[in-house]
């Protein structure tokens, strides 16, 4: 019998000199007995809860059912905090601070006696950063999501986080909706805790998060107010302590295999076109090569299963009775490494052999899909030579091969100045395009690739055009909107010699956008272009600009892509 490797603790609290008293006295001043430092795993419990951040606002609570299970398995449990983002209130964007928070849990699991960690995470851009991480330190790792909301209800009808908003605020625009009515659905849409309801990127990172087994079933689809998710954190802190006990670190169970597994899976549910960037940072500090084309080979061949908002009718309450997750995972099995393991110690395909699907409304089959492309498709060509994505789940099919007259918004103040004005030079086949969205240009790429369409066109019955930026877009948003455009504007990438009038080709099934511009002509505009100002001369707003990869590159500093694992400082004095 192999002797146990020591624990990372041990190191503070297993000593007998001084460095050992410092350690456990000091931790005593909280009512720890003397037997909770007997050798026991300690297990750090990462909490991204904020009164700021309403999406995890309960995860105090949470974090109680977390300690729970860890005290029954014999693990020390110490919570900590890092910075929360809030997709709700953080300007300019949660994403410009998503590395900031990654840094914060890497260096406090590292700096501290910690063997395992849960991390509770809830809001789109928490998921992401906790995963970088904890990544980085490469300890035994946990994932436990706070869950989606209750299904929105307002006048009889289901509303859904995002998706219904941006379809209220264009009607009270057009005179379709009252102000009355429209907060009368404010205050029905977010009736208890948690997360969107909808397939936004929270839903989609905790979706993607048991698919790669780094979260146990169901975390992606138990209401955050639905009991089981309680039992869901216990169980969690239970296999925590299993996990340091037989020394399985994090990069044991998020593989390439199981990021090919999330890939497809995110085409299945029509997730959020923010898991690109997410995933592809993930896998740089696991020391993995991911890229665009990676999405683009894996997504070709995955329908979208599900018939949930953005890209259908129902929401996450729904998905969760039918069967969550496992149910739509059994579906897919045939394209999935089965294989893979993850945190309770089972396989991916050993999970799935008990999941039953209760309602084929919801969750589809392969044969009879919902709709038949739900990967993300990846684009190229002049326009994007390192790339562009769009979600055809979400898109018109009548507008995924379109050529266009490009008209050319140059900032987001210069796009909310001009896209009403009755005289803007537009129709219903022109093809929108906002310069300035990207990881430098606005800063930090925030969620503003879905443009409102001209007033005046959604008042004749313009329901979609092609969209093309730089920017994100929330994964509640829809229609046919090209993102992530890389290189982009602000580093002088293709996108900012665009002008008005130009013509633009996309053609998804091809993966192309092209500028219909010749090359002398792009020459001459490349040569009399000149780099906008920096948006921040200090701070962390500069270290940002100074190291933020492009879109391709998944938005991570480059500093930081590989880890450095979770060696042993040393001693303070």
């Amino acid at each position: 019998m192999s002797e146990r490797k020591p624990l990372r603790s041990a190191r503070w609290f297993g000593r007998p000199d001084k460095y050992g008293f410092y350690a456990r006295s000091w931790m005593r001043n909280q009512g720890i007995p003397s037997e909770m430092f007997d050798g026991r795993p300690v297990i750090g419990i990462c909490n991204t809860w904020s009164e700021l951040t309403p999406c995890n606002a309960h995860l105090r609570q949470l974090a109680e059912h977390v300690k729970r299970g860890i005290l029954v398995a014999g693990g020390l449990p110490l919570e900590f905090p890092v910075m929360s983002l809030g997709e709700t209130l953080v300007r300019p964007t949660a994403m410009l601070y998503r590395n900031q928070v990654s840094i914060d849990v890497e260096e406090t699991l590292r700096a501290n006696p910690i063997d395992g960690v849960v991390l509770l995470a809830g809001c789109d851009k928490t998921t992401p950063a906790l995963l970088m991480g904890a990544a980085s330190v490469d300890l035994p790792t946990v994932l436990v999501s706070g869950g989606p909301m209750l299904n929105g209800r307002v006048r009889g009808k289901q509303v859904g986080s995002g998706t219904d908003v941006i379809r209220f605020a264009e009607a009270v625009q057009i005179g379709t909706m009252s102000q009355e009515e429209f907060y009368e659905a404010e205050a029905s849409m977010s009736r208890s805790p948690g997360s969107c309801m909808t397939m936004g990127t929270a839903s989609t990172m905790a979706s993607l998060a048991e698919a790669m087994g780094i979260a146990l079933p169901y975390n992606a689809t138990w209401p955050a107010v639905d009991s089981r998710r309680a039992v869901l954190a216990e169980k969690s802190g239970h296999h925590i302590v299993d996990l340091v006990r037989t020394d399985v670190p994090m990069s044991k169970i998020v593989t390439r295999e199981a990021l090919e597994n999330a890939i497809v899976v995110n085409g299945g549910i029509g997730g959020s076109t923010n898991a690109v960037v997410h995933l592809i940072a993930l896998a740089g500090r696991l020391g993995l090569e991911l890229t665009l084309d990676d999405w683009d080979r894996l997504g070709r061949v995955v329908p979208c299963l599900l018939d949930l908002m953005p890209s259908g009718q129902f929401l996450m309450e729904e998905f969760c009775y039918a069967g969550g997750l496992p149910a739509l995972m059994k579906e897919l099995k045939p394209l999935l490494h089965g294989g893979c393991i993850t945190v309770e110690g089972a396989t991916i395909a050993d999970r799935l052999d008990e999941a039953e699907c209760f309602d084929r409304t919801v969750i589809r089959t392969l044969e009879e899909p919902f709709k038949p492309l739900g990967g993300i498709a990846v684009l190229r060509g002049n326009l994007a030579p390192s790339g562009a994505v769009i979600k055809p789940s979400a898109a018109s099919p009548e507008l995924m091969k379109h050529r266009g007259r490009a008209v050319v918004f140059e900032n987001m103040p210069d796009f909310k100045k001009r896209i009403d004005d009755p005289d803007l030079d537009v129709d219903a086949d022109s093809i929108l395009v906002l310069k300035h969205g990207g990881p430098i240009g606005y800063p930090g790429m925030p969620e503003i690739g879905n443009m409102p369409l001209p007033k005046k066109l959604r008042a004749a019955g313009v329901l979609d055009m092609v969209r093309i930026s730089d920017a994100r877009m929330s994964g509640t948003a829809f229609g046919t909107v090209v993102l992530h455009v890389a290189p982009e504007a602000a580093i002088g990438g293709p996108l900012a010699l665009v002008r008005n009038g130009d013509f633009i080709e996309l053609d998804v099934e091809a993966r192309s956008l092209n500028l219909d511009v010749s090359e002398a002509e792009l020459a001459q505009r490349r040569a009399e272009w000149t780099p906008p100002p920096p948006h921040y001369d200090r701070g962390y707003g500069r270290m940002f600009l100074d190291n933020v990869q492009q879109a391709d590159r998944g938005v991570d500093f480059g500093f930081l892509v590989g880890g450095s694992g979770h060696p042993v400082p040393a001693e303070s004095a």
